[in-house]
């Protein structure tokens, strides 16, 4: 396991910084001005100097910090010397010494501006970070011996497996239902735009983000989540509506994995590096972990809910006819440290909900079987999230070996897809599974997202020691499948409102599925003489299970209309004199299609035939619109 002794520096994209000296805290600190003193448009890189920092460390900074310029396009850098980033602090002439020698090898060259804040001060600071993605960035270096050598590497856990991924050399495809294969350059993609973006994301393995995708702003104004800054990039701010919206996701999500025939269980959320079928485990699963220490001991946070299963059914006693035995867990939440150019929004973050389901399997052909049943429950549940398999391309990675001996299962999960897909085919197998396939979103900017997935894992049920006893009495272990039917929560969210974005540039009216929608009936009174007839009219909604609220605001009726409108609320009705006369008959304003007279129960029958078998929450906000704060301004 890599070292947690690191220098540590935390670099924020600025506005300005403006700070002053107080007193000093040590004999020896830096002579210092008097005064504020502030800088404009820059980069602060606050550093903490741990003990054995040494030189090579200070070098691989510099070589951190240049690149981190580089990438936001900033020249004037501040080293703020902040010894609050640590408890392992050197003495302070080390530190001094190493901040110092920082300073030096970035003056070379003369392509930066630096200034330093004086070492040893108590010191007020005050600081705007610029609002984008790449703004924050956390820089962990660690420095590890071996012999008389030493080199440098990022104290974020990586797996084995990532490390190989990262060097791996793969042989690309596509694979059409019909089974011709044919080589990627080869391929004519006319037509297929999305596909080819997909490839070219998949080949090139560029995952950075240069520009914020357009649900970042959808996201802010339709107050569903927000960046929080007491956090970091990775981990968001859900408001009511957001978190209505993914409670209600999540219900269905479970509720299918469930009808599909999975028991649901709860696991931890940390668990012990040092625990044996774990730590082999974790080089096996690409992907970085957080580290944290208690009692003595060294925890990862999961980032999955693989092991807390694979552990709870190695205890089970399981016959072969208990097989397929499927597992199921929402795990809120799964950590995984993304690098920080990747976060941005929703698409990618280092804390995410992930519906997560595992089936035993007796052996090859009933994990094969029971992947296309997965493959179809997945189908089913992006169609009825709202992002349709029309808006998503499929990906394959295989080995050579295992698509040579199952070519015709491998065409069928494609000629159940319905349309070409991407094979990355591996001469050797890198991680635990020899299949797995995945559902992906591409989003404006043309980056590739996965939702669904399915492996099929051939080491972990021996690494758990996980056994059921076969037809003639022999134990042996599980093959296993790792499922997810939506993908993470949060970027089913994120797809839908990159849909949504789209659809907007494409002139359309963007509209999430009216089960998804926090308010799906908005009743405006003319004025205060008809807030009678809209409560009971409200009451009567309500009762059949449907999210109705008032605008009693004083605002003009063309006003309240435009605010519902920009909420993409799906049903408006405007209930004046004429609504009063009518008696049971409405005029309703319906989104995307126009002005439809209904009666109530007519309005009750469609919303209830679109909504079908939904899960169903009430409003988590007040129901009249005078009554809830004005959450993003």
């Amino acid at each position: 396991m890599l070292t947690l002794k690191v220098m540590k520096i935390l670099a924020l994209h600025s506005n300005f910084i403006e700070y002053e000296p107080i007193e000093k805290e040590i004999s020896d600190a830096e002579d210092a001005q008097k005064g504020k003193v502030r800088v404009d448009d820059l980069v602060v890189a606050f550093i903490a100097v741990e003990q054995d920092d040494d030189d090579i460390i200070a070098s691989k900074a510099v070589e951190e910090i240049r690149s981190w310029l580089e990438k936001v396009k900033c020249n004037r850098l501040m080293l703020y010397p902040y010894a609050h980033l640590s408890s392992n602090l050197a003495d302070a002439k080390s530190a001094l010494r190493i901040i110092n020698a920082i300073d030096s090898m970035l003056r070379k060259g003369n392509d930066i501006v630096v200034y330093k804040a004086p070492f040893g001060w108590t010191k007020a600071f005050t600081l705007s970070i610029k609002g984008h993605p790449l703004a924050e960035h956390s820089i962990h270096i660690s420095n590890s011996s071996s012999s008389s050598s030493k080199s440098t590497t990022a104290t974020v856990a990586v797996s084995q497996a990532l490390q190989k991924e990262e060097r791996l050399v793969s042989k690309w495809y596509i694979l059409e239902p019909s089974g011709n294969r044919i080589p990627l350059q080869e391929y004519n993609f006319n037509g297929n735009e999305s596909l080819k973006a997909l490839a070219d994301y998949e080949v090139k393995k560029r995952r950075e983000v240069d520009e914020e995708p357009p649900h970042v702003r959808l996201m802010k104004r339709l107050a569903i989540a927000d960046y929080e800054p007491a956090s970091d990039a990775g981990n968001l701010r859900f408001y009511p509506k957001g978190r209505l919206i993914k409670s209600l996701i999540e219900q269905y999500v479970t509720r299918k994995v469930i009808e599909y025939g999975a028991v649901e269980v709860e696991t931890p959320i940390m668990y012990d590096t040092k625990h044996p079928s774990l730590a082999s485990y974790f080089n096996r699963f690409p992907a970085r972990q957080y580290m944290i220490e208690s009692e003595g001991k060294e925890f990862f946070l999961r980032f999955a809910a693989c092991f807390g299963q694979f552990l709870m059914a190695k205890d089970f006693t399981i016959s072969y006819k208990h097989l397929p035995l499927r597992i199921y867990e929402l795990t809120r939440y799964s950590f995984r440290k993304e690098k920080s150019g990747e976060l941005v929004g929703l698409r990618r973050l280092r804390a995410f909900t992930m519906p997560d389901c595992h089936a035993l399997c007796k052996d090859i052909e009933q994990a094969k079987q029971e992947m296309i049943r997965r493959l179809e429950l997945s189908k089913e549940v992006i169609n009825e999230l709202g992002i349709g398999l029309d808006n998503v391309e499929m990906a394959i990675r295989v080995t050579s070996d295992f698509y040579n001996e199952n070519k015709e299962f491998i065409v069928e999960l494609v000629r159940r897809f319905g349309k070409p897909a991407l094979v990355e085919e591996w001469s050797e197998r890198f991680f635990y599974f020899v299949l797995k396939w995945e559902f992906n979103f591409i989003d404006n900017l043309a980056k590739a997202s996965a939702l669904s997935t399915d492996q099929i894992d051939v080491e972990n049920g021996s690494r758990y020691g996980i056994v059921f006893v076969d037809e003639q009495g022999n134990r042996r272990n599980p093959i296993i499948l790792h499922n997810s039917p939506s993908g993470a929560v949060e970027r089913v969210i994120y797809a839908l409102l990159e849909k949504n974005a789209r659809l907007q540039k494409e002139g359309k009216v963007p509209i999430f599925p009216l089960w998804l929608s926090a308010t799906q009936v908005r009743l405006i009174p003319v004025n205060d003489s008809y807030m009678q007839y809209c409560i009971d009219l409200m009451q009567r909604i309500e009762s059949n299970q449907i999210r109705v609220d008032i605008d009693d605001r004083e605002e003009s009726v063309s006003k309240r209309i435009r605010d519902a409108e920009l909420e993409w609320v799906p049903y408006i009705i405007v209930v004046g004199e004429k609504e009063i006369l009518a008696k049971d008959t409405l005029n309703v304003r319906v989104r995307g299609v126009g002005v439809k007279n209904m009666s109530i129960d007519e309005l009750i029958r469609e919303i209830r035939d679109k909504v079908k078998d939904k899960p169903f929450m009430p409003l988590n906000i007040p129901k009249y619109i005078s009554m809830r704060p004005n959450i993003m301004v």
